[in-house]
């Protein structure tokens, strides 16, 4: 069972082209056999939270709350470590601002 805050390796379909491949994510949650995440980046010049390797990460990388998709769990292969709280929250807070946006 997945949770909310793990980093997992899971196939993903890019946005420009079908081609799949295995990438670093974060669930936000699962629900139904399926995982809904956010995009990792190992390119820190991009805009996101940081996510570095003092807190697991294979290389310093960057958390992409621009980049979030549904895979079904069987496409996850592999759970490499799981979030600390503080780094939860701080997605929370920052998916909760864009998502205010909806009041508008």
């Amino acid at each position: 069972m997945l949770r909310s805050g793990d980093v997992v390796l899971a196939k993903v379909q890019f946005t420009d082209t079908f081609e799949v491949k295995t990438r670093p994510a974060i669930i936000l949650f699962e629900e139904l056999n399926n995982a809904v995440v956010a995009g990792v980046t190992s390119n820190v010049n991009m805009q996101g939270i940081p996510l570095t390797r003092k807190e697991g990460a294979v290389r310093d990388s960057v958390i992409k709350l621009n980049y979030l998709f549904t895979v079904s769990s069987a496409m996850v292969s592999k759970v490499l470590f799981h979030l600390s709280r503080e780094k939860k929250q701080r997605i929370l807070r920052e998916l909760t601002a864009r998502l205010s946006q909806l009041n508008d």
